[in-house]
C-alpha cells in the first residue's frame, strides 16, 4: 500500500498508536538495526551453551514436568518442533484477523529486544506473515495465561513450519501451500525458537491493548452522550464545577468535569438550580465521580498494557552482556489480568450509568419529554425496547465482570501450579467494551431524539455537531421501525471514532 507508515520495531518503544496503525493494515513493520544487532549477540549466548554441552531449560531438557528430562543434540530441532505441535491445543472460535496481527507483531516485537536468544530468521519470519498477510487460524480459547499464551501462540508458530492453517484475503487455507505460493519457505527452527515463540503474553496483550484504544475512545463519548442527555433532560451544570474537583482530587473526575463544561458551553438547554429541580439526579449529577472513576481505572490499565507492549516475557531469558541464561517467570499473565479485570469494571460503568440516563430519557414522569420519546405514544412505541436491550448487555456485563484474575487452576503435573487466567480477563473485558458501545449508542439514541423535541438550535454547539453525525445515519423515529440497526449504526460511530472526531473539533479535544 504505498504511503503507508513504517513501525521500526527495537523491541522498546512501540506505543498504543503504532499498535492500532498495525492491527489495522495501515502499516508496515520493519525491524531496527540495533535490534539486529541485539538479537545476534542472544543467539550467540545460545550456541555457546550448545558447544560447551550446557543444561539449559528448554534448550537441552524438555519443557514443564519434563524439564528433568535431558534431550540428545541431534533431537533439539525435532524437540522444537514437536513443542509447537503439541501445544497448538486450542479450541473455539478463531480469534478475529486484527488479533492474531496484534500478536504477530508484539511477538515480532518481544523478540527483538534481543533476550531472548533466537536467530535473525525467526523474527523475518514473522514479519513476512504481517507483509504478505497471511494471518495464522488461532482458537481463541486454551490459555491459562500460565507460561503465558502457550496455546494460541503455538497455532500462530505453526505457520512459520509450515503447519496449521492461514488465513489469506479471507480464504482459509493449508499454511504450507500459502507460504508457498508467497515465495516464503518453512522456517526450521534450531534450539530455544519453538519455547521463545509461545512463552509470552502477546494474546491477551494484542486483546487488552486493543481494550484499552476502544476504552479510550469510549470514555470520551461517554462523557458527550451524558452532556447530550443533560441537555435533553434540561439539567445544571453547577455540579460539573471545577470546585468539586479541586476538593476531591481524584484526576479522573477532574478530566471528565472539564469535558463536560467543555461540551455544555453555550448551551441554552440546561438550566439554573432551582428553574426545575434544585438537585439533578445521580446520573447527571454524579457523571464526573463515576465517569471520572472510570477513567482513572483505565488510566492505570493503559499504563499495565503499555508496558508490556514492550516486555520480554518468555523463558528462559538470555542476558548477553553477562552470558547468563536464566529460568524465570516473566511469562506469567497476572499484571495483564489484574489490570483488564478492572478495566472491564470500569467499562461495564460507564454502560451502566448510561442505561439509567436512557431510562430517565424515556420514562416521562422523570423527563417532560413524551413517553418513549415518540408523539403518538400507544399507537407506536418509540424506544421502549431499546431501553430493554440496554438493560439486558448492563445485566450481561455484570456477569462478565466476575474477576477471571481470582481463579488459578495448576497443570503440567503440578509445575505450573498458579496460573493467570489472563487471556480470559482479557477476552471478557473485550465483550464488555462491545456492550458498552451499543449501550452508549442507544443513549446517543435516544438523547439526539430528546433534543429534537427540546429544540437542537438550543443546544451547546459541540452536541449539536453530535447530533448532526447521528442525524446523517440515523433519521428521526417518527413512527416505529426496527431498532436494531439504528443501535448498530450509532454503535459504528462511537467504535470508529468518527462520532468523537467531529464533537473534538469544535471543543478542541476532550480527555481521556
Amino acid at each position: 500500500m504505498p504511503g503507508r507508515h513504517t513501525v521500526r520495531l527495537d523491541g522498546s518503544s512501540l506505543t498504543l498508536h503504532d499498535f492500532e496503525r498495525v492491527v489495522r493494515g495501515e502499516a508496515a513493520v520493519i525491524l531496527g538495526d540495533e535490534a539486529r544487532r541485539n538479537i545476534a549477540a542472544s543467539r550467540k549466548v545460545v550456541e555457546e551453551s550448545l558447544r560447551e554441552g550446557k543444561v539449559v531449560y528448554g534448550v537441552t531438557t524438555g519443557f514443564g514436568t519434563f524439564s528433568e528430562v535431558a534431550i540428545a543434540p541431534d533431537q533439539v530441532r525435532q524437540l522444537q518442533r514437536n513443542l509447537l505441535l503439541s501445544h497448538a491445543a486450542g479450541v473455539g472460535d478463531s480469534l478475529p484477523e486484527p488479533v492474531v496481527r496484534g500478536m504477530i507483531l508484539l511477538r515480532a516485537n518481544s523478540l527483538a529486544r534481543g533476550y531472548s536468544g533466537v536467530r535473525l530468521e525467526v523474527i523475518e519470519a514473522l514479519l513476512a506473515l504481517l507483509e504478505h498477510r497471511l494471518y495464522p487460524v488461532v482458537p481463541a480459547q486454551g490459555s491459562l495465561g500460565a507460561s503465558g499464551d502457550l496455546a494460541p501462540l503455538a497455532h500462530v508458530a505453526l505457520a512459520l513450519i509450515g503447519e496449521g492453517e492461514v488465513l489469506r484475503d479471507g480464504h482459509r487455507l493449508p499454511a504450507a501451500r500459502a507460504l508457498a505460493e508467497a515465495g516464503l519457505r518453512p522456517l526450521e527452527l534450531e534450539a530455544k525458537e519453538g519455547l521463545a515463540l509461545i512463552n509470552g503474553t502477546q494474546l491477551m496483550t494484542a486483546l487488552g491493548a486493543g481494550v484499552v484504544v476502544g476504552a479510550d475512545r469510549l470514555s470520551r463519548v461517554a462523557d458527550v452522550a451524558a452532556a447530550m442527555s443533560c441537555e435533553a433532560l434540561r439539567g445544571t451544570t453547577v455540579s460539573y464545577s471545577e470546585r468539586f474537583a479541586y476538593v476531591r482530587p481524584h484526576p479522573g473526575h477532574a478530566r471528565a468535569a472539564s469535558n463536560l463544561r467543555r461540551l455544555l458551553d453555550g448551551s441554552g438547554l440546561t438550566s439554573r438550580p432551582g428553574e426545575i429541580r434544585v438537585q439533578d439526579p445521580y446520573v447527571l449529577r454524579c457523571a464526573p465521580q463515576v465517569h471520572g472513576a472510570s477513567k482513572d481505572a483505565l488510566a492505570h490499565a493503559r499504563g499495565v498494557v503499555e508496558r508490556e507492549l514492550n516486555a520480554v516475557t518468555d523463558n528462559p531469558l538470555v542476558f548477553p552482556k553477562e552470558g547468563l541464561i536464566l529460568s524465570g517467570g516473566n511469562f506469567h499473565g497476572q499484571p495483564l489480568a489484574l489490570a483488564l479485570d478492572y478495566l472491564a469494571i470500569a467499562l461495564a460503568e460507564w454502560a451502566s450509568i448510561s442505561e439509567r440516563r436512557v431510562e430517565r430519557l424515556v420514562n416521562p414522569q422523570l423527563s417532560g419529554l413524551p413517553a418513549f420519546l415518540v408523539e403518538t405514544g400507544g399507537l407506536h412505541s418509540g424506544f421502549m425496547l431499546a431501553q430493554y436491550t440496554a438493560a439486558a448487555l448492563v445485566s450481561e456485563n455484570k456477569v462478565l465482570c466476575h474477576p477471571a484474575s481470582v481463579d488459578s487452576i495448576p497443570t503440567s503435573a503440578n509445575q505450573e501450579d498458579h496460573v493467570s487466567m489472563g487471556a480470559i480477563a482479557a477476552r471478557k473485558a473485550t465483550a464488555v467494551l462491545a456492550n458498552a458501545e451499543r449501550v452508549l449508542a442507544i443513549e446517543l439514541l435516544c438523547a439526539a431524539q430528546g433534543l429534537d423535541h427540546r429544540g437542537v438550535d438550543r443546544a451547546a454547539p459541540a452536541i449539536r455537531v453530535a447530533h448532526a453525525v447521528i442525524r446523517e445515519h440515523v433519521a428521526r423515529l417518527r413512527a416505529d421501525r426496527m431498532l436494531s440497526p439504528d443501535i448498530e449504526a450509532v454503535a459504528g460511530l462511537v467504535r470508529t471514532g468518527r462520532l468523537l472526531e467531529a464533537v473534538e473539533e469544535v471543543t478542541g479535544g476532550l480527555e481521556p
